[in-house]
């Protein structure tokens, strides 16, 4: 009897185990493989909240079948204590395993609301947008000026979990644009002092923390133009009429502001690099009118004769070379095209009515191009 009692529960215990086997390994493949949700959700964490708030809200939308066994999931792979704030893109189809990395990585947030500060050459912008998950676009909330009235409810948007923020510099902005920016955008902190030296700062997009100071953020923009133009220097042709790279800047900053469409910055580089190579004076526009202001804003009028005829340190008209500094903060592709010029023999161009330019290798090709931009004009002010 005895025996055969024993000889049962063997047996039972065995089953119990050989069940508790496939329990396992049942609950490792759920939390491992392809979960249920059908389309991209963007996923709230508030700070404060723990591994239950979040099991639940993802069984709610959907994203996983089971919050135990996700928290489960989450006790065995010790990242209970892990979970980040933020907002966070879970994609269609991802698994447990997925999600917990997504939530407890660390790594900056990948959805919802954006402010984006827009430092460009002629205003100055605060856009709020939020990642629709779906279509993976942004969708504009509102968007202002901040130096006037500023929209009611914008203030609540910087206290929703996850909030990124985000300043965007145009190519071409000046040194004394950047810091006028940088002192309008409502979440940073510090002063900066002084103007950084013209040319130096990088225009692009900055991720920025709410409370950084303005001076880190400019030092991040410095180093980022330095590496950009010693890597350029280091890959530029040979034969250049370039001394250093402070050259190479100058006249990158030359291209950024004669030309805002991309495919034609090889070709302007052209144009002033044979210029330079045959001490044809550069004539451009752009730097007289730095002379005259210095890049504090824009001049917002054409240029006079008189003022073509002054002498500045920055007037190419009258002056040989380059001039004194660069006029502007230029981008990548401004100067990978002053040390990667296109090849061509033109040394003339202006405008063509298009937003582009009309290119000529002689004066008189230039002179009609010249005549037409002057119908252009004619036409468009009757």
């Amino acid at each position: 009897m005895w025996r055969s009692i024993a000889s049962n529960s063997i047996s039972i215990l065995a089953i119990v185990l050989f069940l508790l086997a496939g329990l396992i390994l049942w609950g490792q493949r759920q939390y491992r493989e392809a979960g249920p949700l059908e389309a991209a959700i963007c996923l709230k964490v508030d700070r404060g909240s723990n591994m239950i708030e979040v099991s639940r809200n993802l069984e709610d939308t959907q994203a996983i079948s089971s919050g135990a066994l996700f928290r489960i999931g989450v006790k065995y792979a010790e990242k209970d204590n892990d979970l980040k704030a933020g907002s966070f893109l879970v994609p269609p189809a991802s698994s447990m395993t997925d999600i917990v990395g997504i939530i407890t990585d660390g790594g900056p947030s990948t959805c919802g609301t954006e402010i984006v500060y827009r430092i460009g050459v002629s205003r100055i912008s605060t856009q709020v947008r939020e990642l629709d998950p779906e279509t993976g676009r942004f969708v504009e909330k509102m968007n202002f000026d901040p130096q006037g009235d500023v929209p009611a409810g914008y203030s609540t948007y910087h206290s929703i979990a996850g909030t990124r923020y985000r300043i965007a510099f145009a190519e071409g902005v000046t040194s004394w644009q950047v810091v006028q920016g940088l002192n309008s955008i409502d979440v940073l902190s510090g002063e900066v002092d002084g103007l950084p030296t013209e040319g130096t700062v990088a225009p692009d997009s900055y991720e920025v923390r709410s409370g950084e100071q303005r001076a880190s953020v400019l030092g991040r923009m410095v180093a980022a133009q330095t590496d950009i133009l010693n890597r350029a220097w280091e890959s530029r042709a040979e034969g250049l009429p370039l001394n250093s790279p402070e050259e190479a800047l100058i006249l990158a900053s030359i291209i950024e502001k004669e030309t805002g469409v991309a495919e034609e910055r090889g070709l302007v580089a052209s144009v002033f690099i044979n210029r330079l190579n045959k001490s044809i004076r550069l004539q451009t526009d752009p730097s007289v009118i730095y002379g005259l202001i210095k890049g504090q804003g824009t001049l917002g009028r054409g240029l006079r004769q008189s003022e073509l005829k002054r002498k500045t340190d920055w007037n190419t008209y009258v002056i040989d070379g380059l001039p004194k500094t660069p006029i502007a903060n230029p981008g990548r592709a401004s100067i990978a095209a002053a040390l990667n010029p296109e090849e061509s023999e033109f040394i003339f161009f202006v405008a063509d009515g298009t937003g582009g330019h009309a290119f000529a290798k002689t004066l008189r090709e230039h002179n009609v191009n010249v005549r037409k931009w002057r119908e252009v004009e004619a036409a468009k002010s009757n």
